[in-house]
């Protein structure tokens, strides 16, 4: 039988093996889900609402057992680890809370007696996760997939299986019934076969450009919804009239949180040219006060990379780059799956840094001379994930913000996900929506009903 070894990229050794489940397994374990659905679907919002709450309360509670086990399996910093836990509280908190009044009968007039439309569940749900947060991105399908009625299958990535196990056991542990989630122990080589199972009724994919190209082509032969989020290249326009020291203080947090491994970080810094040079000095002061080192110290702010192979990605970006004539400000020196914070100017569109996803610290640096050319520079890009815009003129922000091929557009914050908006990109970055009302509304049917006495 095949097992998986999940090791701690900061120490380089063995943390557990585990047995991965075999096809007749997974078949099983799809059947027990399915079967499950038919009694899951019939209760309550208020049934589901008190074990939601019960999954929230679990994960506060044991906050930092859960949290030890992010960090241990891909290097997240403890305190971010901790964070990332409370965020899937919360949008367990906001489903619980929400989702019957989002998902309610949506009454529409028309020339019949009665005509509305009612939102019901699909069945399983099959959900393919990253490991860059491996709580969360689990969550934030979870929440809304359960509170809809819908039943949850979790294919996690093979370096975080810990985290799979632990986010079946917060259900089991808030007093789920058996199958409402289930995790499956299995490498990419299984997930054709489980798309193609008829009864899985959907799948989405948190991961990159090729995972979800093929899961999507795999889909759409077998005729099943997909909900896609995927790479991003955030642009993080910086007007002249900003608030520097807000604005630097942001941007730093947008790229180098979570060590840089994020979809949806601000990775290219496009910058009026006639405030760059105190921007990047001041900038560069900020990047250095990083305290890098052991994830499992609360004060550590860059970890390692989940993988030593990630780094070697961004080590070899970041040396093309230069090679093209980007010059290094600070960093560039890898060390196992360590990756210094990194800062490159005179970045053009040609470039690595600039053109394609950056999944580390390294933060590519490209001046504009108005705001036409901000804009041209920001979408520049084959993903449309999310840009922040600095500036104090929110008015002429809010204006501008039409003119970004973006899914969001956030003026003077960093891209965030919040479980009362809506989350997702276009163009490259995937299709269809996580979070907020459109979220849960992803995997239901939207049934309409014509009544005529």
């Amino acid at each position: 039988m095949a097992t998986t070894t999940s090791l701690n990229p900061y120490t380089g050794t063995a943390l557990n093996s585990y047995k991965n489940h075999t096809i007749k397994e997974v078949s099983k374990i799809i059947d027990k889900a399915d079967k499950r659905f038919y009694s899951w679907r019939e209760t309550t919002f208020s049934e589901r609402k008190k074990l939601m709450l019960a999954a929230a309360s679990e994960l506060k509670k044991n906050k930092k057992e859960y949290a030890e086990i992010i960090t241990l399996e891909m290097g997240k910093p403890i305190s971010q680890a901790i964070a990332e836990v409370e965020k899937c509280a919360w949008v367990c908190e906001y489903y619980a809370e929400n989702a019957a009044q989002q998902l309610e009968n949506e009454v529409i007039k028309t020339d019949a007696h009665k005509s509305y439309v009612s939102y019901e569940p699909l069945g399983v749900v099959l959900a393919i996760m990253p490991w860059n947060y491996p709580f969360w991105q689990v969550f934030r399908f979870a929440a809304p997939a359960l509170m809809a009625g819908n039943i949850g299958v979790l294919k996690h990535a093979s370096n975080v299986f810990g985290s799979a196990l632990n986010i079946e056991k917060v259900f089991k542990r808030a007093g789920f019934p058996e199958n409402c989630f289930t995790t499956l122990l299995i490498g990419s080589d299984a997930v054709e076969a489980i798309i193609e199972n008829e009864k899985v009724k959907a799948v989405t994919l948190t991961g990159s450009g090729p995972a979800g190209s093929s899961v999507a082509s795999i889909a759409g032969k077998n005729i099943k919804k997909t909900v896609l989020e995927l790479g991003g290249s955030n642009a993080l326009v910086v007007l002249k009239d900003c608030d520097i020291d807000k604005t630097i203080e942001i941007c730093v947090q947008a790229r180098f949180q979570n060590t840089g491994q994020s979809c949806i970080a601000g990775k290219r810094l496009i910058i009026d040219e006639s405030i760059s040079e105190e921007f990047i000095e001041k900038m560069l002061v900020n990047v250095l006060e990083l305290k890098s080192g052991d994830p499992m110290d609360k004060d550590t702010f860059i970890g390692t990379l989940a993988r030593e192979d990630l780094a070697k990605d961004i080590e070899n970006q970041v040396n093309d780059s230069i090679k093209a004539g980007a010059k290094l400000e600070i960093g560039g020196k890898r060390q196992g799956a360590y990756f210094e914070p990194t800062i490159l100017t005179n970045v053009t569109k040609n470039m690595p840094v600039f053109n394609e996803e950056t999944f580390g610290p390294a933060l590519s640096v490209t001046t504009f001379k108005n705001v036409e050319e901000a804009i041209e520079l920001s979408n520049f890009s084959k993903f449309g994930l999310g840009v922040s815009l600095f500036t104090k003129d929110t008015e002429a922000a809010e204006k501008l913000a039409l003119q970004f091929n973006e899914g969001a557009v956030f003026i003077n914050e960093l891209v965030k996900s919040d479980p009362r908006l809506p989350f997702g990109g276009i163009k490259n970055s995937g299709y269809g929506r996580e979070l907020s009302e459109h979220g849960i509304r992803e995997f239901v049917n939207r049934k309409t009903v014509f009544i005529n006495k």
